[in-house]
């Protein structure tokens, strides 16, 4: 299970008005970011990469040890 204290959120907004959204988890240094689509709600964005950002997580826990 992740540890959603130690992930940090940022939500970066570009000179061109487009904006990205960034996950790092503070402990491995995973970094995970998407830049996010206009035309759709950003929490359910949000969700999405979260979720590959847990799986990611899981994997890479799985293959250091």
């Amino acid at each position: 299970m992740v540890d959603y204290d130690k992930i940090q959120f940022d939500l970066v907004k570009l000179l061109n008005g487009e904006r990205i959204f960034r996950l790092t988890d503070q402990q491995s240094g995973l970094s995970l970011e998407k830049k996010l689509k206009a035309s759709e709600a950003v929490v359910r964005q949000k969700d999405r990469l979260l979720q590959v950002f847990e799986a990611a997580l899981a994997r890479a826990e799985l293959i250091g040890g």
